[in-house]
């Protein structure tokens, strides 16, 4: 599984470094040692805490995830996969994206929970990609 360091959470979570670090020093969210001493956070654990800050409007901070490209970068919080469809939900700071798919991209991808990704949004669309 994929772990982030706390400046890439932070990325994430739409919010400062610091602020990721005192919800990290807090207890809020579960860090561990890499094995170059790095305090990092299990990318299940980072999805399930975004999805909880953004559910309860505790971001600190204000992000701007607009751009004229229109990408959102964040992490993957669901995937959900039927016989040909798939969906896959992705936690961007304050904003849950919803992208409707084929399962073979899901599988193209190797897309699951608690990995980075970023939804791009064009007109009704959202496309995924894996970062």
């Amino acid at each position: 599984m994929q772990s982030y360091t706390i400046g890439q959470a932070a990325r994430l979570l739409g919010v400062s470094p610091d602020t990721a670090r005192r919800w990290a020093d807090a207890g809020r969210v579960e860090t561990h040692r890499d094995d170059n001493g790095r305090r990092v956070i299990d990318g299940r654990a980072l999805a399930a805490f975004s999805v909880e800050i953004a559910a309860n409007g505790q971001g600190d901070e204000e992000a701007a995830y607009t751009s004229a490209r229109n990408a959102f970068p964040g992490i993957v919080t669901a995937v959900k996969l039927g016989d040909v469809a798939a969906q896959v939900e992705i936690q961007a700071g304050p904003h849950r994206l919803v992208s409707l798919l084929t399962r073979e991209a899901v599988e193209e991808l190797g897309l699951e929970v608690g990995m980075q990704a970023t939804a791009r949004v064009k007109s009704t669309s959202v496309h995924i990609d894996r970062t």
